[in-house]
């Protein structure tokens, strides 16, 4: 056994051209032994060359051409069930810095993890949040200039993304992209459609720039105003003449213009980053010196009801002062997230004089503009399903309707659900919906009961929390046991959830100090539950003292470069774990399951030992056992604690053929 990562690397350089052949050959579905950041080191003519080994040169050339479309292999699909048993990786590409590494880094993983999770892609806004997209270009952080100069077409990191879904494709990938329903603050959608959007405006002409002066559910107009008079002292930024006045530039029902075009005469063309960042900037300026500003987003009832907190603010390096809303009447959960905004999709009920939305009266421009521009992404670039951000979002204070159908209501009933009912009718049946929620109790992250709300928004899978516990504790026996029942009662399947970018943070080291493998060795083998796994936890340090803001990919969720802020700064480039015993682990793990994935793949789980605690012996409780209800010739053993008594009773007569701290595999009789 090899005991450190330098031990493995060196390993790997000595034995390269073993490991590589058995995947180019196709005798794995992977390349073994090949650590992740030995992989995202590779040159581009070493994983071209890879790649022309196993896929061949006729696809390989229609992959690496723009132009060209790879089918998905979920194409194959009627519908968007196929989610609910994926076994899904989670990138966050800014830790591997460009699309392109996303390749490299797929080689170390076997087919059955079948699911790739691309976090955002967008342009970021405030301290670079990819979950505060401020345009809908691609980041161009994510550009791969190695990749350019090797292949010269591959010119913009639109060209590269597409290239590298098509090869993911071809790799037998299915790939998801984040949907967003908030921006930035003040992104380019912001400014260009303030009517899909709430606004509020401070009163900076009192004095009292603290309070807020009007929040109506007219301030919009003031502030379309206010931007066409920037416009028309500063000029359009492209260089060409207003044709139209101020009420058809604005229009969401007269098509005078494209998003497009009200893009470029705003900020200027796509490819001027910097010049389409000076011009948002002083149109930002211009507006928060008359005091508008987008009412930034809520969290967990009761959502809305807000005041500016006079005493919480940050200047920024122009010296202007930004505050920080709190809300009337928090509750446990409530959240005002400062840099971001939602997207208005419903009106407020008597101009907004007591925060109430009108859920009868939806804003449908605002329904209608993201459902387009989400299937505008999903056409260019072919994404398979969506991970919908913030998806425990349920704002009626009644609670889930009790009713809701195919008809108009649905349409309306949640922008995720209209998100995925959009694309699925533009002939892309297959798209699918994973949900980002934590299938917490009701009436703590939305109104009502979660479990009805996911139902309701016809999710696929959804994240649930197991991340979140210690594993073997009661509460986390109780959750997946719950989740397990809850895959087979509703329309929608709780993830296995072993780690996420959000939960690699120095705060929750305390969750990944024991039981990795149980967690990664269950989500695996357990074939009708499906499960989430985010990059680098094959390597991550088990912390046993707090690391490095460098060793966190959570940390690479957003930009923070402020020395001022010591525990989320970072200098650098994301560092990877130094695990190789729990690397060498989770390989064994990943070989073995090569061996026997086509006999188990889908196979639905008949529990030996269940994970619920309530009715089993203390002993039993600290493992789980299954096999499969049609006979597959196998037997799963898991611990909690990494220790499997050396006989378990409930099973049937078999041998044991696979052995790894507290996970064992048999073979029945």
């Amino acid at each position: 056994m090899l005991n450190s990562i330098a031990d493995l690397e060196a390993d790997w350089y000595r034995q390269y051209a073993m490991y590589t052949e058995s995947y180019q050959s196709g005798r794995s579905t992977f390349i073994p032994n090949l650590l992740p950041q030995t992989a995202v080191r590779f040159s581009v003519y070493q994983t071209l060359e890879i790649l022309h080994k196993r896929l061949g040169t006729e696809t390989l050339r229609r992959a690496l051409n723009p132009n060209e479309t790879i089918d998905s292999p979920a194409k194959v699909y009627t519908d968007s069930s196929w989610l609910k048993r994926s076994n899904m990786v989670g990138v966050n590409v800014r830790t591997i810095g460009s699309f392109w590494n996303v390749i490299n880094y797929v080689f170390t993983l076997p087919a059955s993890h079948d699911s790739v999770h691309l976090l955002p892609i967008w342009e970021p806004g405030v301290v670079g949040s990819l979950y505060g997209m401020v345009s809908w270009q691609i980041n161009p952080e994510f550009f791969d200039i190695e990749l350019a100069r090797y292949v010269p077409a591959l010119d913009s990191v639109e060209k590269q993304l597409k290239i590298v879904m098509n090869l993911l494709h071809a790799m037998g990938r299915t790939v998801g992209m984040d949907v967003i329903p908030h921006t930035d603050r003040f992104s380019e959608m912001v400014l260009a459609c303030p009517c899909l959007f709430e606004w509020v405006q401070r009163d900076e002409k009192g004095g009292k720039p603290a309070k807020l002066a009007d929040h109506s559910s007219f301030v919009y107009r003031y502030v379309e105003e206010a931007i066409w008079q920037f416009l028309k002292f500063h000029g359009p930024a492209d260089g060409t003449s207003l044709t139209c006045g101020k009420d058809a530039f604005f229009s969401s029902d007269i098509a005078v213009l494209t998003d497009d075009q009200r893009l470029r005469i705003l900020f200027g063309y796509p490819n001027d980053y910097i010049g389409r960042l000076n011009r948002r900037v002083a149109l930002l300026r211009h507006l928060t010196a008359q005091g508008f500003e987008t009412l930034p987003m809520t969290m967990a009832p009761p959502y809305r009801g807000l005041h500016i907190d006079a005493t919480d603010y940050t200047i920024d390096d122009a010296g202007q002062i930004w505050y920080q809303y709190a809300f009337d009447k928090p509750e446990a959960m409530s959240r005002v997230f400062g840099p971001l905004a939602r997207f208005k999709f419903y009106e407020s009920k008597h101009n907004n004089r007591n925060w109430e939305l009108d859920f009868d009266q939806p804003n449908r421009p605002a329904w209608e503009y993201i459902c387009r521009k989400v299937y505008d992404c999903q056409r260019a670039y072919n994404f398979d399903f969506m991970r919908g951000d913030m998806a425990h979002v349920q704002m009626q204070p009644g609670g889930v309707p009790t009713e809701i159908d195919n008809g108009p209501a649905s349409r309306h009933y949640d922008p995720l659900l209209a998100i995925k009912k959009y694309v699925q009718a533009q002939g892309v049946p297959y798209y699918a919906f994973f949900a980002e929620t934590f299938l917490a109790p009701p009436d703590t992250m939305g109104y009502g009961n979660e479990l009805d709300h996911l139902d309701a928004i016809e999710a696929d899978s959804t994240l649930g929390d197991l991340q979140s516990l210690v594993v073997g504790s009661t509460e986390f026996k109780h959750q997946f046991a719950s989740y397990y029942e809850y895959a087979r009662t509703h329309r929608f399947a709780p993830n296995f959830t072993v780690m996420t970018a959000d939960k690699d943070d120095p705060r929750f080291d305390k969750f990944y100090r024991t039981g990795n493998l149980f967690r990664y060795f269950t989500a695996l083998f357990l074939a009708d539950m499906p499960s989430y796994v985010g990059l680098g936890f094959e390597v991550r340090n088990l912390h046993e003292t707090r690391g490095a803001n460098e060793e966190y990919s959570k940390l690479y969720v957003f930009r923070i470069e402020d020395d001022r802020q010591p525990d989320k700064v970072t200098h650098g480039p994301f560092i990877w774990g130094q695990n190789a015993p729990q690397f060498e682990a989770i390989l064994r793990i990943r070989q073995f399951a090569e061996r026997i994935w086509s006999d188990i793949v889908g196979q639905e789980t008949r529990w030996l030992v269940g994970p619920h605690p309530v009715s089993q012996k203390k002993i039993e409780g600290s493992y789980i056992v299954w096999t499969h209800v049609a006979p597959t010739g196998y037997a799963f053993a898991a611990s909690m604690t990494g220790t499997l008594p050396e006989t378990i009773p409930t099973v049937p007569v078999g041998e044991v053929i696979f052995e790894e701290n507290g996970c064992r595999i048999y073979r029945l009789a």
